[in-house]
């Protein structure tokens, strides 16, 4: 019986009974599309349809005036799903595009990498932008450029299913500096969700999907305790560890030489990349202690998320260690320090810009090696931690060192030379 209704429906939407006036069109032009949305249930609810009209506007009627189509934002989206967009518009996806613009390197890539969405841009889309932005991009030719909910429940079936699925993330959350999904889907807790998957798992067995960590109740916020960078405020009590954290906000460049606040904080805060006071700390790790006390003891889930935080320490104090050296280069005036840089400490948010293999060393140490030190504790993947992580770092810091040896004898050879060059003139 579902068959013959399902059929029946794909009859008439063909004959145009419940199709709006562009599906006919687009049945030639863009018919994957048309396919996608007649399978959603945007097409086949029984009242309160969404057309395509209700997404795009009703200004677009030929081939002709095609640029007229709106493109969908997360409030389209949230006049029926108003409880979603309020969660998404508070969470760190609604600020990815500005913390994209916030990043310095940014500005310097192709064109094509940004707005063109084949670079950072491709995920970071997904984050509000303003009007002027929007018309800037779309006067480039780059309709798909304020994307949201779409991110995760593709176009134009929006399923709900798909976007609970833990391949919905990997999209994004893979790769260089943020590889969430290689580390979760080699854990023991993506492997046996991709064994329930396949059906090889019980129904009934716990199998943690990303959506199970962080969207708690379908919360769209999609928040976590140390925020992407794994930087906080307030400082530690411990002395050695607080010490580190300043010399990596200095290098971040939101705090000055004397440890004051500069006008980079200001863009960490509005890309809500860190969490900068201890109650929206403690928000998100009681919610991660609740999540995991779900097949945890509460003990057991401290403990693992305290370890964690201890890693951190730990691989702060190797990052901090490769940081004071290469200021130290500047400041004896062995290398010189770029104009661009925020303080006397080299600039971690330049990435692939840095200027020299030894700033380039240390980039890869901070956003690859240091990342996945941490992110493959929290996320149960002892081998990122260790070998993909830890010790990457160990090795980094070691050619950081050997680097700055062989900088400091050349800048004294050279020095040398110079003297006896001055003292053979007179």
């Amino acid at each position: 019986m579902h068959k013959i209704a399902v059929l029946l429906l794909g009859a008439l939407f063909a004959l145009g009974v419940f199709a709006d006036d562009c599906v006919d069109c687009h049945r030639k032009v863009t018919p994957g599309a048309v396919a996608d949305w007649e399978a959603s249930k945007h097409s086949t609810a029984e009242k309160d349809k969404a057309t395509c009209k209700t997404c795009h506007g009703k200004d677009h009627n030929t081939k002709d005036d095609a640029k007229l189509a709106k493109m969908p934002t997360a409030a389209t989206c949230g006049g029926c799903h108003d409880k979603q967009q309020t969660q998404f518009e508070k969470g760190k996806h609604n600020q990815a595009w500005l913390a994209m613009t916030a990043m310095p390197t940014t500005h310097m890539l192709p064109a094509q990498m940004a707005a063109g969405q084949k670079g950072c841009g491709g995920c970071h889309k997904m984050g509000a932008k303003s009007k002027e932005e929007v018309a800037k991009l779309k006067a480039g030719g780059q309709h798909y450029g304020n994307a949201s909910c779409d991110a995760c429940h593709t176009r134009h079936t929006f399923s709900k299913k798909e976007a609970q699925q833990p391949q919905a993330c990997q999209t994004c959350h893979m790769g260089f500096d943020h590889p969430q999904w290689e580390m979760y889907s080699t854990s023991k807790h993506g492997t046996r969700a991709l064994l329930k998957q396949l059906g090889v798992m019980p129904e009934k067995s716990v199998a943690p999907t990303c959506q199970t960590c962080h969207m708690q109740d379908g919360n769209h916020e999609v928040r976590t305790a140390w925020g992407f960078l794994a930087v906080r405020l307030p400082l530690s009590d411990d002395p050695q560890w607080k010490a580190d954290q300043i010399t990596i906000l200095q290098a971040l460049g939101v705090l000055d030489l004397k440890g004051a606040p500069t006008g980079r904080l200001d863009a960490v805060k509005a890309a809500d990349v860190a969490r900068l006071d201890q109650a929206s700390f403690d928000k998100e790790r009681n919610k991660m202690i609740k999540t995991c006390a779900q097949c945890h003891s509460e003990t057991f889930a401290k403990g693992e998320l305290d370890k964690g935080d201890q890693i951190i320490r730990q691989a702060d104090h190797l990052l901090a260690d490769a940081i004071r050296i290469i200021a130290g280069l500047y400041k004896d005036g062995i290398l010189a320090k770029p104009a661009g840089y925020a303080s006397a400490f080299p600039d971690l948010l330049t990435f692939h810009d840095a200027p020299r293999p030894i700033e380039h060393k240390l980039f890869v140490m901070h956003l690859e090696h240091r990342m996945r030190t941490f992110q493959g504790t929290f996320h149960a993947n002892p081998d990122y931690a260790l070998w993909y992580g830890w010790s990457e770092m160990l090795q980094d810091l070691a050619e950081i060192k050997e680097m700055a040896a062989d900088l400091r004898a050349k800048h004294a050879m050279e020095k040398k030379a110079s003297v006896k060059k001055t003292a053979a003139k007179k």
